[in-house]
Formats: structure tokens, C-alpha cells, sequence
């Protein structure tokens, strides 16, 4: 069908991925946590629109030029980890603001809590897709996931990668879904519980460090 081949397989591949944490959907749960359903689909809508460039520079050959170019993968790489770092920072400041005011007092910033400054100022929608596009590994892997799964006889191989990355971003937005009504429940408690938001922010700050960490080094190949 369209080309594709061993789709059950693609499927069970595709769900495992797109349950694996990343910064994308770390950043989308943190902010339904924060702000709430509606500014949180904006930051899943960076994110979808993220990847669908990413899957569309994938089978365009962009991977292929970030393979065999260094010094523009380094750039793309590096800018992308120092991306993560700044937001991992930004988070570690309101996690201490938290941890510094007094316990048990229910505390309205705290909703705020992975932001970088004052909720009204940060946009969802435009840093989420930063985060999906500053990331040159998910270019390659998406150019070496796909092509398993395409049909090299197919004579229509752009339409084996549209309903490949289709059926992939179906089952993204419908985790993102997940994790933004579990994001409003963890918003509760963050309002009611301080310290609870103090721990889980800086949590979180560690892993887009972490993130960050793993991107700086990634290579090419």
C-alpha cells in the first residue's frame, strides 16, 4: 500500500519511539502543567509543525547534506544544545525562586514553573518548534527509519514518506494529547504543593541539561 512496506512493523517501531522522552514532549507537559490545555496544544502545534519540517527535509536530502557537511551539522548542533541549556537554566531559576519561598503556602507562580521568565512572555508555540528544528539528529533518523520501510520499486516514493510521516504524527499529537491532560492534573498539584513544583522543575531542568549534554555530542554519522 502506498508503497510501504512491513507496515505492522513500522507501526510497533513508531509507537516505541514516540514514547521515548524527549525534549519535545518534556517541554509540552511542562507547559499544560503551567498554563493550561489551551496554551499547551500551541506548544504540541510547534511540535507537530516541527517534525512535519523535519520528515520533509529528511526526504528532501537535507540529511544527506548534514552527513557529508561538518561544519554545518557542528553549527546546527551546537546551537541546538546551547538552546536546550538555556532553557534547562531558565527552569533551574524559577525551581529556586520555589524552593526559597515559604513551604505549604499555595503559590500562583508556581504554575510557571519551567519557564524562562514571566509566563505572559514566553510562546509556546514558536519555542516548541525551535526545539523540534534545532535538532540534526532527528533529520538523520528519521531519513534511515523511513527508508525501511519504503519500497524501493515503489514509482511514487514521495507518497510512501507522506503517509509514513502521517501515521507517525498521529500517534505523536495523540501522545502529546496525553501528556497535556496529565499536565493539567500535575497544575494542581503544583498549586497546592510548593515544594512538590520546586522538585519536579528542577527535575526537569536536569533532564533538558541532560539533553542538551547528549546533543553537543552526538556526531554526523
Amino acid at each position: 500500500m502506498l508503497g510501504i512496506t512491513d507496515l505492522p512493523t513500522y507501526l510497533l517501531g513508531t509507537v516505541l519511539i514516540v514514547l521515548l522522552p524527549g525534549p519535545n514532549s518534556l517541554y509540552t507537559l511542562s507547559v499544560a502543567a503551567r498554563r493550561g490545555v489551551r496554551t499547551a496544544y500551541r506548544a504540541a502545534l510547534g511540535v507537530f509543525l516541527g517534525d512535519t519540517v523535519l520528515m520533509t527535509a529528511s526526504a528532501a536530502g537535507v540529511a544527506g547534506l548534514l552527513t557529508t557537511n561538518p561544519v554545518l551539522f557542528g553549527i546546527v548542533k551546537y546551537a541546538g544544545a546551547g538552546y536546550l541549556a538555556w532553557i534547562a537554566f531558565g527552569m533551574a531559576r524559577a525551581a529556586w525562586r520555589m524552593w526559597r519561598g515559604p513551604a505549604g503556602e499555595p503559590e500562583p507562580e508556581v504554575a510557571r514553573a519551567a519557564a524562562d521568565g514571566p509566563a505572559q512572555t514566553e510562546q509556546p508555540f514558536r519555542r516548541a518548534l525551535v526545539i523540534s528544528l534545532l535538532n540534526p539528529k532527528a533529520i538523520l533518523f528519521f531519513i534511515s527509519f523511513f527508508v525501511q520501510f519504503v519500497d524501493p520499486g515503489y514509482a511514487h516514493p514521495a507518497l510512501s514518506f507522506l503517509a509514513l510521516g502521517a501515521i507517525a504524527q498521529v500517534f505523536s499529537f495523540s501522545y502529546l494529547t496525553l501528556l497535556i491532560f496529565g499536565g493539567t492534573y500535575l497544575a494542581a498539584q503544583f498549586r497546592r504543593r510548593r515544594r512538590l513544583a520546586a522538585g519536579l522543575t528542577s527535575g526537569a531542568a536536569a533532564l533538558f541539561l541532560g539533553f542538551a549534554a547528549k546533543l553537543s555530542m552526538a556526531s554526523s554519522v
